[in-house]
């Protein structure tokens, strides 16, 4: 079936601009893209899709998320999280490793992606483990896992405390086109916390995890990229700290890019008050001074990515005493307002806020996606900036419903995801 994608907004986030146009799909891409009324075709040959008031994106490509499948099941699987990812205008995820085996070798890779093509929505790129088992003694075999299909490697959830590891990762990952993630933290800092050392924690009485735990990691990370020559990418930006070097590490010609969560510049540290386990995450949300920061280091550029760090959880892991909860929040279906409200903000011009949701995270871990542009292949969402709600958790699609943001009001939303030329999700209503 061809389809035409008739007057809509279409956002080119490379050209950063917005025109009115008609985009037309055929196989599977993008055939055609005419300015507003060119196109005169018979549209009993076409599916036509009315994009009036809509805007035409790129699909985003989420490079962070849990899948938790395989062994923790009762938290996601790799078919409810691709419907909760396509819910929210993602055509492409990343999973991370830290599954029950955690992925660090073939087998689980390509069960993985053998899972993701039994659930047919969304594209799964996963993530293999630096080192086996995830406990930072020994590298995993980084060919093998890029030939089962691994795009980038990464031990999120735990660091790679010996830096010598952590070299011969880099410079590994580097022969093999696989991009290192590093999950930046001191654990003889963090050990026993459990959430954002300050006013708050002490208020409450909580053991807090002080922004150093995770600057000390970055600055050594930027050092090992520095010595080496290889890239690295710094997950889930927190602190002011942290900007501060990545920005002076750029500002050098380092190899080093980052990303942060939309919970880092929509809540801080306050939100735990009443010891609201849906708001504790690893990093701890920090204070308002360090969400200001993350969000300058987005609009300088210093933050090349927003990434969700979907984390479901089941109330067997949240419903418990606060420092015995498990950290995370899910974020596929809320990432797209929450950054929306940057541009409302004008910290983020509106092309920007795609580019970090999906171009730059595109072009990261070398995966097609994040341009519009003739030939390309049809994965695209279509958005309603305007639309109001309130998140309810009846409309969650996740198998978890772990996220602080039930219960209020989000602007901007995706009405429709189309992948590989087939629309996958679409909005009722």
């Amino acid at each position: 079936m061809k389809t035409w994608i008739k007057d809509g907004r279409v956002l080119d986030p490379v050209k950063g601009s917005v025109e009115v146009c008609d985009l037309l799909v055929e196989r599977g891409k993008i055939s055609q893209i005419c300015p507003h009324g060119a196109f005169e075709g018979d549209s009993c040959q076409w599916k036509v899709l009315d994009a009036t008031g809509k805007l035409v994106i790129p699909g985003l490509v989420d490079m962070h998320v849990h899948l938790r499948e395989p062994g923790q099941e009762h938290k996601e699987t790799i078919a409810s999280g691709a419907l909760a990812a396509v819910a929210g205008g993602f055509t492409a995820v990343a999973c991370m490793p830290n599954t029950v085996p955690p992925n660090d070798c073939r087998a689980v890779t390509e069960f993985i992606l053998d899972q993701a093509g039994r659930a047919a929505l969304v594209r799964v790129y996963p993530v293999a483990a630096i080192t086996r088992g995830q406990k930072g003694e020994s590298l995993t075999e980084f060919g093998d896992l890029r030939e089962a299909g691994a795009v980038a490697i990464s031990d999120d959830g735990f660091p790679v405390k010996d830096s010598g590891i952590m070299r011969r990762a880099l410079e590994h990952a580097s022969c093999h086109h696989l991009l290192v993630i590093s999950h930046c933290e001191d654990m003889g800092l963090s050990r026993g916390g459990a959430m954002h050392e300050g006013i708050v924690s002490k208020q409450l009485g909580l053991p807090g995890i002080p922004a150093s735990s995770e600057e000390i990691m970055v600055f050594r990370e930027i050092a090992l990229s520095k010595t080496t020559g290889c890239p690295v990418h710094i997950a889930h930006v927190s602190t002011a700290g942290s900007v501060m070097l990545l920005r002076r590490a750029k500002e050098e010609g380092i190899p080093v890019t980052a990303e942060t969560a939309p919970h880092y510049f929509s809540l801080d540290h306050g939100a735990v008050m009443g010891y609201d386990t849906r708001a504790k995450v690893n990093p701890p949300l920090r204070t308002p001074e360090d969400v200001s920061a993350v969000k300058r280091g987005l609009a300088e550029g210093v933050i090349d990515v927003i990434a969700t760090d979907h984390a479901p959880h089941s109330p067997l892991e949240k419903d418990v005493a606060f420092d015995k909860a498990a950290p995370g929040m899910i974020g596929l279906e809320t990432a797209l307002p929450l950054t929306l409200a940057l541009v409302r903000e004008g910290v983020l011009e509106l092309a920007d806020a795609i580019r970090k949701l999906s171009t730059n995270a595109a072009a990261l871990l070398g995966v097609p996606g994040g341009r519009l542009v003739e030939g390309a292949r049809a994965d695209l969402a279509l958005i309603d900036p305007d639309r109001e709600f309130t998140l309810e958790e009846r409309d969650i699609l996740s198998k978890s419903k772990n996220s602080p943001f039930i219960g209020r009001p989000l602007k901007g939303g995706n009405a429709l995801t189309m992948i590989g030329g087939k629309v996958v999700w679409e909005r009722n209503g």
